[in-house]
C-alpha cells in the first residue's frame, strides 16, 4: 500500500478531527495545514506534533507541495474553489464536509469539475462507522424485518447541518435505489442568518424506485427524543418492515423488533475518535484500488443532496418535483423569499434554546 501526502485546510472542530485520523494513519502524511485563524493554526500544529507545514494561504500551499489528497473543512458556500485547486494540482482525491454544496446551481457546477476531471471525491457523511448504525444496515439487509417499505428519519438540528446526514443513510438502509420524486414544506426563517443557511424545519416525502417510502424531518418542528442526552444527537432513523423494525439513535444506540427475534436492543453514540478511522482507511483503499469505491462517494452523495433541494424546490413552488432535477436556481434564497421572518412553530419546548 502506498503512502499519501495530505494537506487539510480550515482547522476548525471538523478540521482538527480530519488532519488527526489522517495522521493517525500509516498510510498517509499529513505534509500541510491551514487555516486564516493564526492561533487555530498553531494549536492544530501543536496536536498533530509533526513537522507538519502551517500556512493561511490555501492556493499557496496546496500549489508548493501538490498533495495527493486535499482535505478542507468549510462552510457550505466555500466548495469549487477548493475542488478546482485540487483539480489544477493535480491532487488524486478531495475529500470535503457535507453538504456537497448550498444549492442546485453551485452542486452543478461542482459536480462538472468532479466529473470532467476524473479526481476522486469523498463527502464527510461518516456516521455511517458506528456500531449502532452499522447493527441496523445488517438487520435491514438480512430479511428479518421482511419486505421494506416505509424509512423515517427525523432529527431537531436544521437543514444544512443534518438532512443529508438524514438522507445519506436513508438510502444506504434502502440499498442505495433513486428517488424518483419529492414533496416538500418548510416553515420558519430564523436560521437563515446561520452560518449553514436554512429553513427552521423542513420536512417531506420521498419516492424510492424499489418502492420504499421515505419520509424526512429536520429542524424546530421535528420531534423531541429526551431519552437521548445530546440535543445534536437526538436523531433518528427507523426502518420499517412487513415483520418488524430497527431503529439507530445518534446518541441513543439501536433497537429493533421483529417477528423471530423479538425486541432487541444495543448501545452507541457518535464517537469521532471511533468513527474517523475507517473512514479514513476507506480513503486509503480507493486510492490504491479504484474498484474499491469509498462508501462517503460523491456520486451518492450528491444523489442525496438532489433530494434535499428537491424538498426546497417543493416547499417554495408546491406540487411534487422529480429527480433528477431538470432546474438549477438558489434554493435558499428562493426559501427565504417564501418564508421570510415567519415564526416557526416547535415541536418541543426543549427545542427553543436553539430556535428563537
Amino acid at each position: 500500500m502506498s503512502k499519501y501526502t495530505v494537506i487539510v485546510v480550515g482547522m476548525g472542530k471538523r478540521g482538527k478531527h480530519h488532519a488527526e485520523a489522517f495522521n493517525n494513519n500509516e498510510n498517509f502524511d499529513v505534509v500541510g495545514i491551514c487555516d486564516i485563524d493564526e492561533p487555530r493554526l498553531a494549536e492544530a500544529k501543536d496536536m498533530l506534533g509533526t513537522d507538519v507545514k502551517t500556512s493561511t494561504d490555501a492556493a499557496a500551499l496546496v500549489a508548493e507541495l501538490k498533495p495527493d489528497v486535499l482535505c478542507f473543512c468549510t462552510m457550505p458556500h466555500l466548495r469549487t474553489p477548493f475542488i478546482q485547486m485540487a483539480i489544477d494540482n493535480n491532487c488524486k482525491l478531495v475529500a470535503f464536509e457535507k453538504p456537497v454544496g448550498n444549492s442546485s446551481k453551485s452542486a452543478k457546477e461542482i459536480k462538472e469539475l468532479i466529473d470532467n476531471s476524473g479526481i476522486k471525491a469523498v463527502v464527510s457523511h461518516q456516521h455511517r462507522y458506528g456500531k449502532h448504525y452499522q447493527k441496523v444496515k445488517e438487520i435491514a439487509a438480512s430479511g428479518a424485518l421482511g419486505k421494506i417499505h416505509t424509512i423515517y428519519a427525523s432529527t431537531p438540528g436544521w437543514m444544512m447541518h443534518m438532512i443529508t446526514h438524514m438522507i445519506d443513510y436513508m438510502r444506504w438502509y434502502n440499498d442505495n435505489a433513486d428517488a424518483e420524486w419529492v414533496m416538500g414544506q418548510a416553515a420558519g426563517g430564523s436560521k437563515f442568518s446561520d452560518n449553514h443557511p436554512s429553513p427552521d424545519y423542513i420536512a417531506g416525502f420521498i419516492n424510492f424506485s424499489n418502492g420504499v417510502r421515505g419520509i424526512v424531518e429536520t429542524g424546530a418542528g421535528a420531534p423531541n427524543i429526551p431519552e437521548v442526552e445530546k440535543w445534536w444527537g437526538r436523531n433518528r432513523i427507523r426502518v420499517m418492515g412487513d415483520n418488524g423494525f430497527a431503529e439507530v439513535l445518534t446518541n441513543g444506540g439501536w433497537r429493533s423488533v421483529t417477528a423471530d427475534g423479538g425486541a432487541q436492543s444495543g448501545d452507541g453514540a457518535m464517537n469521532y475518535v471511533e468513527d474517523m478511522p475507517p473512514y479514513i482507511q476507506e480513503i486509503a483503499d480507493w486510492l490504491d484500488d479504484d474498484s474499491k469505491i469509498h462508501s462517503c462517494n460523491f456520486d451518492s452523495a450528491y444523489k442525496g443532496f438532489e433530494i434535499m433541494l428537491g424538498l426546497c424546490q417543493s416547499a417554495v413552488n408546491g406540487g411534487q418535483v422529480a429527480l433528477p432535477l431538470q432546474n438549477t436556481t438558489d434554493e435558499i434564497a428562493d426559501l427565504k423569499n417564501a418564508i421570510g421572518d415567519q415564526k416557526v412553530l416547535l415541536a418541543s419546548p426543549e427545542h427553543a434554546a436553539e430556535f428563537c
